[in-house]
């Protein structure tokens, strides 16, 4: 699996690698690799696995839904970011696969991604904060900071580990996080009014 994910961190995605190229540089003859896998898809698939475990192994010794609303935003950024980081292969298969990939990886990472936002929903429920905000909306405004957590961390992947553009970086997530608090704060679920459209003056007919 190592093997896999350095490949594809260095030259291609998952879709164009071999069975030969990835045992070539485990090291072990082909035949090996299916004393492991059925296929490359199953390869594949463990992969995704294995880095939604991670997260969620990561989320759930977070304990988000215990932390004030205030410290959650910059301690989700540098939760998440770290995270990254320290399986940066990972997130590279990842990000990579998930318009890259084939059908059946491509949806299992919707499904992981749709379940995190489920996720993150029900949290953000627990919160006094929120209170005034239904769980349908609440799902989009979960949909909306895993969208911002996901960019973050394809620039993670992008950016040379440098300190300045690290913290900038940093900044930038957390403001976003924010914003997005902000208008929840400012959100009313029960109001259903609609902005009327503005009607196209009429032009007055030559006589």
């Amino acid at each position: 699996m190592e093997a896999a994910l350095e490949l594809v961190a260095s030259e291609s995605n998952f879709s164009a690698l071999s069975l030969r190229r990835i045992a070539r540089r485990a090291g072990v003859v082909p035949t090996a690799f299916y004393r492991h896998f059925q296929d490359m898809d199953a390869l594949g698939m463990a992969l995704v696995e294995d880095t939604f475990a991670e997260l969620r192994r990561m989320l759930g010794d977070a304990d988000l839904p215990s932390m004030p609303v205030d410290g959650l935003t910059r301690y989700s950024v540098q939760l998440f970011a770290s995270h990254v980081r320290d399986h940066r292969l990972l997130f590279q298969f990842l990000i990579k696969e998930r318009y890259a990939g084939s059908a059946a990886m491509r949806a299992a990472i919707h499904g992981h991604i749709s379940a995190l936002i489920d996720e993150l929903a029900d949290d953000l429920a627990q919160f006094d904060e929120f209170g005034h905000i239904d769980i349908d909306d609440l799902r989009m405004i979960a949909e909306l900071v895993v969208n911002a957590i996901i960019a973050v961390s394809e620039r993670i992947l992008d950016v040379s580990p440098d300190a300045a553009a690290d913290d900038a970086l940093m900044l930038r997530a957390e403001k976003q996080l924010r914003l997005i608090f902000l208008g929840v704060g400012r959100w009313n679920s029960r109001d259903t009014r609609r902005t009327p459209t503005p009607e196209t003056p009429r032009v007055a007919r030559e006589r």
